[in-house]
């Protein structure tokens, strides 16, 4: 069901992409800089595409540019992460080594609350 759903949104999402490339077909001048400021610099860049890929151009820009951002941003957690495993990782090593050279506990009680830790 959730797969069928999934292709007919897709559909709908390339009809109205389609919808809006057609709308959108004439030819748009993209400069670098202003024609005024280009004449100051000698730097003239200009190119000439229809307005769908500009828009569409566009929009795949802003995502990327979030996504990057999104990933400098959330630099900090990653590293809080990789870190805390190291951490966790390390104890659970010594706790094993800790358990493995103890003695058996004495007392029959002791004994019970160890086998009955926590589990993973």
């Amino acid at each position: 069901m959730i797969r069928i759903m999934r292709f007919v949104l897709l559909i709908l999402l390339a009809a109205a992409l389609l919808t809006v490339a057609l709308a959108n077909r004439a030819p748009v001048v993209l400069r670098a800089l202003p024609p005024d400021m280009g004449l100051v610099t000698g730097f003239t860049f200009a190119v000439e595409l229809p307005l769908f890929i500009v828009i569409f151009g566009s929009i795949i820009a802003g995502v990327l540019i979030g996504f990057v951002w999104e990933w400098f941003r959330e630099h900090k957690h990653r590293v809080t992460a990789r870190t805390g495993i190291r951490t966790v990782t390390k104890l659970e090593r010594e706790l094993a080594t800790l358990r493995a050279t103890q003695a058996e506990p004495q007392d029959d009680v002791l004994a019970l609350l160890q086998d009955s830790g926590p589990r993973r």
